[in-house]
């Protein structure tokens, strides 16, 4: 049984409602992330689907020294801070060391350990020491029954409020792909699964120094994996993907999140029924 994570007025897992979270995949400017949170929360509040915004202050896991990265701690909290409080959403973001902890914590609703960190034992730990809800990226390198013992260190810490989320696993050079099977295993654990449908179509170093991305697939996996169950879907998004500072080519377009939502919808409900 999946256990309900209430965050917030939000609650995932359990028998609630999908939940989407959803944003640019780094904070570009202060104004990017008002204008696509403001337009997401219009079309999730039309759909009845409960909204937790994302982006990442840092993205410190980058192929080359040249990539962008983000505003950096301070000013991306800023930001972030007031996302939330102008456009009164959650939010979420990654975070990439211990020290980022305890500005991180004032802000954010759920702190977000990386797929490339989720092994980094005192990070997990100090992490799940916060009390905070924490979403676990699997590796992309890893079984999903590894993540168990993931699961072990922020427990150890007497937190219990976990998600998991599923982005793929490393199939041959700069490839991704998605076994549906993790997605009822990794529920096994007891915890919602939310499933990354944008970061799972990346092509990590596909574009030599910088990744590629095959978005075209992004809807047809988002709708597979809520056939399959899934408590979430987790999506980058932005208002123009073909000039984003990062991840452009894995992103969905702003313009398409209204009809991806409704085909999701319609799925959800059919399962909701049940």
């Amino acid at each position: 049984m999946v256990r309900q994570i209430k965050i917030g007025k939000i609650k995932i897992g359990g028998k609630n409602p999908l939940v989407l979270i959803a944003g640019p995949c780094v904070i570009e400017s202060e104004r990017l992330c008002l204008e696509t949170a403001k337009r997401i929360k219009e079309i999730t509040y039309k759909l009845d689907i409960p909204f937790i915004f994302k982006s990442s202050f840092d993205k410190a896991n980058r192929l080359s020294l040249e990539s962008f990265r983000g505003p950096g701690l301070e000013k991306g909290l800023e930001i972030l801070n007031k996302v939330k409080e102008k456009i009164d959403v959650l939010v979420l973001s990654d975070i990439h060391c211990v020290s980022q902890l305890s500005a991180a914590v004032k802000i954010l609703d759920i702190i977000q350990i990386p797929a490339f960190l989720c092994r980094q034992t005192d990070l997990v730990v100090e992490a799940g020491r916060t009390g905070k809800v924490i979403n676990i990226k699997k590796g992309q390198f890893l079984a999903p029954w590894d993540i168990f013992y993931i699961i072990k260190k922020v427990e150890s810490t007497g937190n219990k409020n976990i998600l998991i989320t599923e982005r793929g696993f490393s199939l041959g050079y700069n490839n991704l792909v998605t076994d549906f099977r993790s997605l009822k295993i990794l529920q096994e654990f007891g915890y919602p699964v939310i499933y990354d449908a944008t970061h799972s179509v990346q092509l990590p170093g596909g574009k030599g120094a910088v990744s590629g991305g095959q978005r075209e697939f992004v809807s047809g996996l988002s709708r597979a994996a809520v056939a399959f169950g899934c408590d979430g879907l987790f999506l980058e998004v932005h208002p123009n993907p073909g000039t984003a500072l990062c991840d452009g080519p894995n992103m969905i377009d702003l313009k398409e999140l209204h009809r991806l939502l409704k085909k999701i919808k319609v799925i959800a409900e059919v399962l909701w029924q049940r």
